[in-house]
């Protein structure tokens, strides 16, 4: 039996982000009864941790850890990697392989895993996009994080990136460590219809959207996700369509600035729905967008890109590397500079039908070729 830990989620079957997805449909498609995977999950309830909780024949250990904003992912992770050590013992675990998302361990790291080594244990690490570039971050943490990539990178066995671009910068920034480096990605589903339930109804009727009258963006709201550009180049265009936001908003600090910049609240167009976390009414609200706007400027190959090519007809993406990679020629590009969003936009909105089925028809390839999460699984399997 091979036994698979992977460290770095919140958890298996987890509404949350990228990692928590990428965990999930990672086990639902690799489908062997020689494997077993073990995932440590975060609980913010004393009284359950260390419990072990069995969900689909994957092993869950509760890791607790007080909710402490950002720092509550780092004192996780530690956690979660002092717990294994025991965890591997207790239930005499033999071929394990660990796999670690994210650098969030720092210093910490090699004496954490010294015990794992002596194990033999094969520890593969997944850096997932720059973390130290993302704006949100002073330059405390910038260099906090950039110290922690450094340290986890240079004890870790092997490296699995999931976009070229990461892998490049990898190997060429610790070149000196000679570190086994692979490229595999996210994936997505392909042909997913969703379902206009009751959350989609609620959502349609409470915020007067309609079918095919909405440009759509999702993700964090985080200024590195191009907010403010995005939000003023849509209020300056000329389209009579909506804009709806589906993120984490939460009447939060960034809501309420970037409000003060954009008076984003006197255009009826703009619509901050919310997160949805509901599988099948997302998918419908993707499917049912007349365009999705990804601005993300930081990270890796990101999971609300892969899944907007599998679903939305037209694409419109910031022009930064790591999209260029994964949309190519499937895809519209817009930059920084002043208008040309909007110009994006306004050309977008006068597509004929011929040309919108063209994009969506490259949209799609593009999956099927890289991004299955078939493909996806067959590649970590010949790994491990």
């Amino acid at each position: 039996m091979k036994n698979i830990i992977i460290i770095g989620a919140r958890g298996y079957k987890s509404n949350y982000g990228g990692w928590e997805t990428f965990v999930t449909n990672l086990i639902a498609n690799y489908k062997d009864k020689n494997v077993k995977f073990h995932i440590p999950e975060l609980t913010n309830i004393k009284k359950e941790k260390n419990k072990i909780i069995e969900k689909e024949n994957v092993s869950c250990l509760q890791i607790y850890s007080p909710n402490i904003g950002f720092v509550t992912m780092f004192v996780y992770a530690i956690k979660a990697l002092q717990k294994i050590n025991k965890y591997i013992d207790n239930n005499q675990l033999k071929n394990v392989t660990l796999y670690i998302l994210g650098c969030r361990m720092g210093p910490f790291y090699p004496f954490l895993i010294h015990t794992l080594k002596k194990k033999h244990i094969k520890i593969y690490l997944n850096p997932d996009g720059l973390e130290w570039k993302r704006e949100k971050w002073n330059k405390l943490i910038k260099q906090c994080f950039k110290i922690s990539e450094y340290c986890m990178v240079k004890h870790s066995d092997a490296i699995i990136s999931d976009s070229n671009v990461i892998k490049d910068y990898i190997d060429h920034k610790y070149k000196k460590f000679h570190k086994e480096s692979y490229f595999i990605p996210y994936g997505a589903y392909l042909n997913q219809k969703g379902q206009k339930n009751n959350i989609v109804k609620a959502l349609f009727k409470n915020f007067h959207i309609e079918e095919e009258k909405y440009f759509l963006i999702v993700g964090r709201f985080v200024p590195e996700n191009n907010y403010e550009l995005i939000i003023k180049e849509f209020m300056n265009s000329n389209t009579k369509k909506d804009l709806v936001i589906v993120s984490n908003v939460e009447e939060n600090k960034f809501y309420k600035e970037l409000k003060e910049k954009t008076n984003f609240d006197t255009d009826q167009r703009i619509k901050f729905i919310g997160s949805v976390y509901d599988k099948e009414a997302l998918i419908y609200i993707r499917k049912n967008a007349y365009a999705y706007i990804h601005g993300h400027s930081a990270g890796g190959t990101n999971p609300s890109l892969l899944e907007a090519l599998a679903t939305t007809k037209i694409n419109i993406l910031y022009n930064a590397v790591y999209n260029v990679e994964v949309g190519m020629m499937s895809s519209l590009y817009f930059s920084k500079q002043k208008n040309d969003l909007k110009k994006i936009i306004e050309r977008a909105d006068q597509l004929d039908t011929k040309m919108i089925k063209k994009y969506e028809k490259l949209a799609k390839e593009r999956i099927q070729k890289d991004y299955t999460w078939e493909h996806v699984v067959q590649e970590y399997k010949k790994l491990w």
